[in-house]
């Protein structure tokens, strides 16, 4: 054997003894616990790992690939990758993914219950490890329209099911601090119930973020800065590092670490389905590795400690656990060459071998408009010197408020191309209703127009472009859709169909990323440098996000958390 291939090696032990009762894999096993890693072969049976024995010594076994625990995303919204949750796990295995934490307040805010119940019982239909949160904020603010709302029954009677482990982020910041009646009652029902309360406190410091973590709130992975992250810390807080396609936290927040072990996880918060392509958790510790971190604090962000936090049936390669693993060809790049999940693989050398299920549940939606009017974007020039413009940037959530002088023409504000100050349109999806323009700077397009009916969090349609003509047109494919994405210009009208919630397909997932790549690549062409411009337009009406964004309602101080005069 030690003249082969370590691949081979691996290949030809698993046809070995993959159709046996007794399933066993032989390898360098990372134990997270005790911190060693030792050649081992592992065996299992009915999904729990039954016995590990010692192979040779205690060295490294250079002929053998290596066993990790399997990677969990710390806290991801589903929806945003554009995929129901069983072609997600199709796609996610592939990586090392074995399970994630699962926020379904997207579909929530679009359908209410019946969305949460639609993304827990399509997760069932796969061998996964969907582990799914209460939405605590449905809507997330009274300042714009939602499809539905979650009160605190409705959150009392989600977080009762054992499909749901904890109560999602707490965007309500201000209401938990002040002790709103309604945010009380939420987090009391998480805590009767032993299950944690997620965070969502952007920027919050001082006796502001005291009072909100002692509401009994135990992690975040909103912080922008290490300074931010660490007075969390001090705490009792856990940081869930982000790196989703659009906000990117991990160069800023990796140095935490070696420092606190205990107390990081990793998430990718929003994932666009090209993204998920490419790789998930696992190039987050490959990162991590190349910059010197220590090893066994990278594992036990990534695999060890949202087990811990949230009570997850998830092995972690102790004899009586559940046997998810990862097989992977080293512990630098982490190329996986094999994943199972409670004793079944499922997926290897890049392939997935989750079937696609049959969509048996009846797709939820809810849209109740006609198409718009190009009048209906006209914004009439009112003499407002200055003018509040959203300043996107690219990679972050947050955005600048700036007081820049939009262009008027005809008694009209219209885009500024050569400024780069591009009008902004936000339509309620659910119902007529008159259609909130206002202005955005660095989105960079040149001609023509994009839309999308993902827009956190009440998810209504958004859209930039240059004239209104293509504003229209490509908010209009998104409306003939039922939701989707559209990019309108250069002579193509282009849409990507999300018939579920106006937020998912339930096609293929790796066609869905392949239809995505050129959509997102023709928005591109129109000029936009973002690097993922559809999901930066996806939070351009996310309110609860500082400093400044559109609702359907209008423009939106996030400072101030209230509407611009």
């Amino acid at each position: 054997m030690s003249g082969k291939p370590v691949g081979l090696v691996y290949i030809g032990f698993l046809r070995k003894f993959k159709l046996m009762d007794l399933e066993s894999v032989k390898g360098n096993m990372v134990d997270c616990i005790k911190r060693t890693i030792i050649p081992v072969t592992m065996n299992f049976q009915f999904g729990k790992v039954v016995s590990i024995q010692t192979t040779g010594n205690s060295n490294i076994d250079p002929t053998l690939p290596f066993i990790i625990p399997g990677f969990i995303d710390a806290h991801v919204h589903i929806e945003s990758s554009m995929l129901i949750p069983s072609e997600f796990a199709r796609l996610a295995v592939v990586h090392g993914t074995v399970a994630t934490v699962s926020d379904p307040h997207e579909i929530a805010n679009v359908c209410g219950m019946e969305g949460v119940k639609f993304m827990i019982e399509d997760g069932k239909k796969v061998p996964f490890k969907f582990y799914f949160g209460a939405p605590s904020c449905v809507p997330a603010t009274i300042f714009e329209t939602a499809g539905d709302a979650l009160d605190s029954e409705q959150v009392k009677t989600l977080l009762e099911l054992p499909d749901v482990k904890y109560l999602s982020e707490m965007m309500n910041f201000p209401g938990a601090i002040g002790g709103d009646e309604e945010v009380l009652k939420k987090i009391a029902a998480a805590h009767a119930l032993g299950k944690p309360v997620d965070g969502h406190a952007p920027g919050l410091s001082g006796e502001g973020l005291v009072q909100y973590i002692n509401r009994g709130i135990s992690t975040d992975h909103e912080c922008f800065t290490i300074e931010e992250a660490k007075e969390k810390i001090s705490h009792g807080m856990k940081i869930i590092i982000r790196e989703g396609s659009a906000a990117k936290n991990f160069e800023a927040l990796i140095p935490l670490i070696d420092d606190y072990p205990d107390q990081i996880m990793f998430c990718s918060d929003d994932k666009h389905p090209d993204s998920l392509v490419e790789g998930h958790i696992n190039k987050l510790c490959a990162r991590a590795i190349a910059e010197g971190y220590d090893l066994f604090h990278v594992l036990q962000a990534a695999c060890v400690n949202p087990v811990k936090h949230y009570k997850l049936d998830v092995g972690l390669l102790q004899v009586g656990d559940a046997a998810d693993f990862v097989i992977v060809e080293n512990l630098k790049d982490f190329n996986v060459l094999s994943t199972f999940i409670n004793g079944k693989q499922v997926a290897h050398q890049g392939k997935s071998w989750i079937e696609k299920p049959v969509l048996q549940t009846p797709a939820v939606n809810r849209f109740g408009i006609q198409p718009v009017a190009v009048s209906e974007i006209a914004l009439p020039a009112n003499g407002l010197y200055p003018y509040p413009v959203i300043g996107c940037i690219d990679g972050q959530l947050i955005t600048e408020k700036l007081n820049l002088q939009p262009l008027s023409s005809e008694g009209y504000f219209v885009s500024d191309v050569e400024k780069d100050v591009l009008k902004i349109v936000v339509v309620n999806r659910y119902f007529s209703a008159p259609v909130a323009v206002a202005f955005i700077h660095r989105f960079g397009l040149k001609t023509g127009a994009i839309a999308s009916s993902v827009a956190h969090d009440s998810h209504n349609i958004v859209a930039v472009g240059v004239d209104d003509l293509s504003i229209a047109r490509a908010i209009n494919l998104v409306i003939e859709s039922k939701g989707g994405v559209s990019c309108v210009g250069n002579g193509k009208d282009s849409v990507l169909p999300l018939p579920i919630a106006g937020l998912m397909s339930d096609e293929d997932g790796y066609k869905v990323a392949e239809a995505y790549t050129v959509i997102d690549q023709q928005a591109k062409a129109l000029g936009s440098r973002l690097g993922a411009p559809f999901m930066s337009l996806s939070f351009m009406a996310l309110l609860v996000i500082p400093n400044l964004k559109l609702s359907d309602k209008g423009l939106f101080d996030g400072e101030k958390f209230s509407f611009c005069a």
